[in-house]
């Protein structure tokens, strides 16, 4: 059974992409947000911003979905998963902003 996510991709005010993801990400969706956070990478003139305020669960599987994208992405996390982005490391690798 698939766990519940919803992704989303808008503009800021100044045109910035912006993808954002609600729910869990687990490995029954993990593969569902890395061709989400693919497309938008492409799509982004710039670097993309991932909100991941919404987010209530990610396990290892979306965690390794973030690591190919280091470069091109910056992270908007909530309270409670920016010392998980830390502990994982991405926080080394690329900016993470707690929300």
């Amino acid at each position: 059974m698939s766990t519940t996510l919803t992704l989303t991709t808008g503009q800021r005010p100044d045109g910035a992409l912006v993808l954002t993801a609600i729910g869990e990400v687990d490995m029954s969706n993990a593969a569902d947000f890395g061709d989400a956070l693919t497309r938008a990478v492409d799509a982004a003139p710039g670097p993309l911003t991932v909100d991941l305020t919404a987010l209530e669960y990610l396990d290892s599987a979306g965690l390794a979905v973030l690591f190919p994208h280091v470069e091109r992405i910056h992270l908007i996390a909530s309270p409670i998963l920016a010392p998980v982005l830390i502990i994982a490391g991405l926080a080394d690798l690329m900016t993470v902003t707690a929300a």
